[in-house]
């Protein structure tokens, strides 16, 4: 496709010698000239070094904050086994469930107008500024007299980190070609899932400060998080990098180069606006919702055993220390699964696989820890159930982003796909009650049934994206409205 040129110019301070042109459906791309220039004269160890200076520089920090965004939301697992049950009389009715679950009411409610702030404000500004807030109201978290002030906390904790995984996810996106994301999306979750892991550990040995200074364990672990988390904040200010067009840490020729692959592989390089019809334009598209029950599966099974798998461990006769220690593990080797699949996903160009591989493999895992005879072979089925909800979060979100275009309708899709994602934080909190306590029987059955429902849904989108790439490669349609655009199987 050869863009016409208009009469305008992009901003020569983002993109240098590159001009904009309009398709015949409206949307802006750059010149093809300026693309093919920006792509060639340079060999493959430049670009090799710039990939990877783009990695070292967005990925590792993003999976930093995001980890103490995971253990921020799921510490509260570790604060209930170290004296905070008896201190705010959580064992009353559905109290712990009822503050698990407070979260994720503004988390769904907030993503999108925080993704809608984020490319006004910039990535560095308005992530940093996120991850300093949910450090403060840990800090105040520490201070909770009554367990509805704790529920208060969650809430403004929810708010304000709705915007956080949404806007690293299309962050990510924006930097990377679609046969690139999965990896990279690995690396930077497996970042944050490796340490959040072992926050049930750092925890613990928080919680041996109990009495210093008048304060219990569980009042120390959400003081010294909070306090950790306010830090890094000040970390992400100085070294979160904003989108390929207003990054200033790439020479221009790098650049230029970044942009231009992107360009060249999905055509949406120049970001269009979030209007009202855009919006309605996504929402209209189905796959998004298939895309969103996917990633609501992975959600249940992980936020599950984030809140409940220590309480799981005790209720099976081990000690609360134990229980503790032993909750790392299984996220070690989900990490080393996780991204062996990531790898083979990216290789093969291929998504609906891995995902109902690791479907499969959380359905057995769950299984295994709801009926198995002996403890040790029920902590077994923990690793198997982690490590197969934990693979699909960044698995369906590589699936739900190399499968949509232009910026604006990425910006709605990685809302709406972790919007759901929240919805399987609910389900989480209210399905393993604290009723069925230690065996969560019910609760283990619905995520069961929830990944039978995934694997029906990967096979109708598989059915539905063959048959629709068939009819693209005969030149009867444009997918996406972009000519050569296939579907990621």
């Amino acid at each position: 496709m050869d863009p016409k040129h208009d009469d305008h110019t992009m901003d020569k301070a983002e993109h240098s010698h590159m001009e904009h042109g309009h398709d015949r459906h409206g949307e802006q791309h750059l010149d093809a000239n300026s693309v093919e220039a920006a792509m060639h004269g340079h060999d493959k160890k430049w670009e090799t070094r710039t990939i990877r200076k783009i990695d070292v520089r967005l990925l590792i920090i993003l999976g930093l904050c995001y980890a103490v965004s995971l253990i921020d939301r799921t510490n509260i697992s570790v604060a209930r086994v170290s004296g905070m049950q008896v201190s705010l009389n959580l064992g009353i009715n559905e109290r712990y469930s009822i503050i698990s679950l407070l979260f994720f009411v503004p988390y769904i409610i907030f993503e999108l107008p925080s993704n809608i702030i984020l490319r006004k404000v910039g990535a560095r500004n308005w992530l940093s500024f996120i991850v300093f807030g949910f450090g403060v109201v840990m800090i105040g978290m520490a201070f909770c007299k009554e367990w509805w002030h704790l529920a208060i906390c969650r809430v403004l904790l929810g708010l304000l980190e709705s915007g956080f995984f949404p806007g690293c996810v299309y962050l990510v996106s924006s930097w990377y070609t679609r046969y690139e994301t999965n990896s990279r999306m690995a690396v930077f979750y497996l970042t944050s899932m490796v340490i959040s892991g072992f926050s049930n550990i750092i925890g613990y040995g928080m919680g041996l400060l109990n009495g210093r200074a008048g304060l219990i364990a569980w009042q120390w672990i959400f003081l010294l998080f909070g306090v950790i988390t306010v830090a890094l904040s000040i970390l992400a200010a100085i070294f979160i990098v904003d989108f390929p067009e207003k990054s200033t840490f790439l020479a221009e020729d790098q650049k230029a180069w970044a942009i231009a692959r992107i360009e060249r592989d999905r055509g949406d390089s120049v970001p269009d606006k979030l209007t009202l019809r855009a919006f309605a334009r996504a929402l209209s598209d189905p796959k998004i919702f298939g895309f969103s029950y996917l990633f609501m599966t992975a959600t249940t099974g992980s936020y599950a055993f984030a809140f409940f798998l220590p309480v799981i461990l005790a209720g099976q006769g081990y000690s609360t220390q134990l229980s503790l220690l032993l909750s790392a593990p299984p996220y070690v080797f989900a990490a080393f699964y996780t991204f062996g699949l990531a790898v083979l996903s990216d290789k093969t160009r291929m998504r609906a696989p891995f995902i109902a591989c690791s479907n499969i493999v959380c359905i057995v895992g769950l299984s295994i820890t709801a009926y198995a005879g002996t403890i040790g072979v029920r902590y077994f089925g923990a690793f198997l159930t982690i490590a197969g909800a934990q693979s699909n979060v960044p698995a369906v979100l590589a699936y739900s982003q190399n499968n949509v275009r232009m910026s604006s309708k990425r910006a709605v899709s990685s809302a709406m796909v972790i919007g759901f994602g929240g919805v399987g934080g609910i389900i989480a909190s209210t399905v393993y009650r604290e009723a069925d306590t230690p065996r969560y029987i019910p609760g283990l059955w619905t995520t069961i049934g929830l990944n039978l429902g995934s694997l029906g849904v990967l096979a109708l989108l598989t059915l539905i994206f063959k048959k629709q790439n068939k009819r693209a490669e005969r030149g009867e349609i444009e997918i996406e409205n972009q000519p050569g655009f296939l579907y990621t199987i």
